[in-house]
């Protein structure tokens, strides 16, 4: 089924496959698996988010909510080799996937863990996400609120929506729950939404 992907054990079987994402001066070789967001092919979402997300800073605490197998925590980690990386998920092929991604790149500064993990800090840096949409609205807002109370003074969020499944009605959300968000990308019906710590600057589309 299309939303075992946000199961904590998908009953699809096994279906390995393998995504490349080619990047300016990286290219990573992912194996993916059914039951798992996206197997066939780097979503294009989240390919969006890897265009035109700024390089993450070079150090701290940074999350990839929802790390599905790895391209975005691996890309962060990549570029920012001196940072931690802690790529979040409740599914536990998904977790399984990107810690191997993870070795075979070469990446140490990944960490991948679920959501609920206590030794994740409880200030962060930057947070990076392809959200799971499909949970549910209440359930998107209570989870995007958790994490986005993370934030350190300067922190920042960047979340890839399909205009479709509400992008347009979460950048209201978030604008109404008093934080500084804009829209910083748009491209095949998708939507990147940047998201300021609570308390910070910025405008929209900054």
């Amino acid at each position: 089924m299309g939303q075992q992907y946000f199961a904590e054990h998908p009953a699809a079987a096994r279906r390995p496959g393998t995504v490349h994402v080619v990047l300016s001066g990286l290219h990573l070789k992912l194996d993916t698996d059914a039951g798992v967001f996206s197997p066939g092919r780097l979503d294009p979402g989240t390919r969006l988010l890897l265009d035109t997300a700024p390089d993450p800073p070079g150090s701290g605490e940074l999350i990839d909510l929802g790390c599905g197998y790895g391209p975005l925590a691996l890309a962060m980690a990549a570029r920012s080799p001196a940072a931690r990386v802690w790529a979040l998920d409740v599914n536990r092929r998904a977790l399984s996937l990107c810690q191997a991604n993870a070795a075979s790149a070469g990446l140490a500064n990944v960490l991948c863990t679920t959501p609920d993990d206590p030794a994740i800090p409880a200030v962060v840096d930057l947070i990076w996400s392809n959200p799971p949409i499909r949970i549910g609205k209440a359930a998107l807002h209570g989870l995007l609120a958790a994490w986005l109370a993370r934030l350190a003074p300067g922190g920042t969020c960047y979340l890839v929506v399909q205009r479709h499944l509400g992008a347009d009605s979460l950048h209201r959300w978030l604008a109404g729950q008093g934080r500084a968000v804009g829209r910083v990308a748009a491209r095949g019906g998708y939507r990147v939404l940047r998201v300021h710590a609570a308390g910070a600057g910025g405008t929209a589309g900054s």
